[in-house]
């Protein structure tokens, strides 16, 4: 077994299970950010419950993706030791400026809203939400600005032990790969906040349809009704599911734009940042302009002679990556020849690399995981805004269709965009390769600033070890997974009660199985 492979599936396991976390959180804070403003500025009951079930949610998605968080920085230093000392000068200060400023000033402000309901005045309350909401938007950039010089590394020298040294942190942080992917994850977060409250909204207003509390009349008319006995089931729990799918539903078609618009950006700079990476996206054997609907090819290869392309459209490729029709981008065939001219036929044969000196270098990155990932993210991308439009257009008078099929579909929902975000990730990362630090092409650009994979591994860490780390970390991570379902699915079934407690019995030990209301021995009873 190869540690370098080893190594590199630890590190795609753990962050791609982190990164799970991530949209969630930073789209459904601001959204819970919004209906508190609301809230505060209406006094309307039904935008606070919003803000209380909405943001009991939240939190517990915080807290799991902080644990999970904390492992992504001990694995630089644990699995990838070399490369921490190549990129420490340059990573240092985005890392420090995310733990020291943005993640410290987030969870204090968060704990002053969880402990401050009604002890602090609204506005500064609400404040304090907006303040930890800000802080894990800002947070989530510094981490982008990392991890968008290794895509394109600026404002660096070379230093005389052949490391970069950084000489400007304005041009690191204002890198336009980060601004590019940074605005385009903040709108892949509002899709996965505007499913997320599509799809439980969904289910709560086809339960209370389900359990007799609203019906629809001979002309379509909803008739909202209440449930006395049941804590929280009254007139304004339906006001709040159906406001929260509707908002949902436009939060989720809202970011799609946005995704799109941010997405052509990120197109049109890695063409000229990482021009192998796209062609290999675009399954682009040959410079052309014609881009493809379809191809097929060998999953284990990535070389183009196993590739057929079934549907292509023309001129589509040259708009994406020029914004021309009749652009010509260039293909796979013609760019190997030049990374092979200017990075090297095999790896340099230097102690770093160990016994991985003088093998070949394979600059085509797999175009099955590339091709796919790409088509992935924009396809499920492009359905659930349209599945959010069809929401819109079912609920339009009211409450939802007493279909059971379309109340799983639309939980199901809320998975598509969480597994777009995951491809978009796979699709970024895996197309850097065999680079974890990508050459910066621009002939104005730092030359030799780039780090092969193969160099980045711990020289020290043996396979066992690294494979027992895999083993550990990903049995922890499984467990914190089931952990995370469990108090969600709990207290989504409780419904608006779960987080709003008093509006159940004072002390209630008889609730309906599967429910949190006002027991005491509530797990998160302390937040609010």
């Amino acid at each position: 077994m190869d540690p370098l492979d080893i190594a590199r599936w630890q590190f795609g396991i753990t962050t791609v299970y982190h990164f799970l976390m991530v949209p969630l959180t930073l789209g459904l804070g601001m959204t819970v950010a919004i209906l508190q403003t609301r809230w505060v500025r209406t006094g309307d009951e039904r935008f606070l419950r919003m803000t209380k079930f909405w943001g009991k949610l939240y939190l517990i998605n915080f807290i799991v993706g902080v644990a999970t968080g904390l492992v992504q920085e001990f694995q630089f230093g644990m699995a990838w030791s070399e490369y921490s000392r190549f990129v420490g000068d340059v990573f240092g200060a985005p890392l420090a400026l995310e733990g020291l400023l943005a993640f410290f000033a987030e969870s204090t402000f968060l704990g002053v809203w969880i402990f401050g309901w009604g002890r602090l005045r609204k506005g500064l309350h609400l404040m304090a939400l907006w303040f930890a909401v800000i802080g894990s938007w800002i947070s989530a950039y510094f981490i982008i600005v990392a991890n968008s010089w290794m895509q394109h590394p600026v404002g660096v020298e070379l230093g005389a032990d052949g490391r970069p040294v950084m000489t400007d942190i304005w041009a690191v942080l204002t890198n336009n790969t980060a601004l590019a992917a940074f605005s385009h994850t903040v709108a892949g977060a509002l899709v996965v906040a505007g499913m997320f409250l599509l799809g439980i909204s969904w289910y709560h207003l086809w339960r209370r349809r389900h359990d007799g509390i609203d019906t629809v009349d001979e002309r379509g008319g909803v008739v909202v009704g209440s449930a006395p006995t049941v804590p929280g089931r009254d007139e304004k729990d339906h006001g709040v599911w159906l406001r929260s799918l509707r908002i949902g539903a436009v939060v989720a078609i809202v970011g799609f734009a946005g995704t799109v618009a941010t997405g052509d950006i990120q197109g049109k700079l890695m063409y000229e940042q990482q021009p192998m990476k796209m062609a290999a996206a675009e399954a682009a054997c040959h410079t052309g302009s014609a881009f493809s609907v379809l191809s097929i090819g060998d999953p284990g290869s990535s070389d183009c002679e196993d590739v057929v392309t079934l549907i292509e459209i023309p001129g589509v490729l040259g708009f994406l990556g020029a914004g021309d029709f009749n652009a010509q981008m260039p293909g796979i065939s013609d760019l190997e020849p030049q990374y092979v001219d200017q990075y090297g036929e095999t790896i340099p044969d230097d102690e770093l690399y160990g016994d991985r000196a003088g093998s070949e270098v394979e600059y085509v990155p797999p175009m099955w995981v590339t091709y796919w990932g790409f088509r992935l993210m924009i396809g499920l991308g492009g359905i659930v805004a349209a599945a959010a439009v069809v929401a819109l257009w079912l609920t339009r008078r009211g409450t939802v269709p007493a279909s059971p099929w379309i109340m799983r579909l639309a939980l199901l929902g809320i998975a598509a965009p969480f597994a777009a975000n995951i491809a978009g990730w796979v699709f970024t990362e895996i197309g850097r390769q065999p680079f974890v630090v990508a050459p910066n092409p621009d002939p104005s650009g730092i030359d030799g600033v780039f780090m092969f994979t193969a160099a980045a591994v711990s020289p020290g860490v043996t396979a066992g070890e690294l494979l027992f780390s895999v083993i550990s970390l990903t049995t922890i991570y499984g467990i914190l997974a089931v952990v995370e379902i469990w108090l969600l699915a709990t207290y989504i079934r409780g419904g608006v009660v779960s987080g709003m407690p008093e509006l159940g019995p004072a002390d209630d030990h008889d609730d309906e199985p599967g429910t949190r209301t006002g027991r005491r021995d509530d797990v998160l009873a302390f937040a609010y």
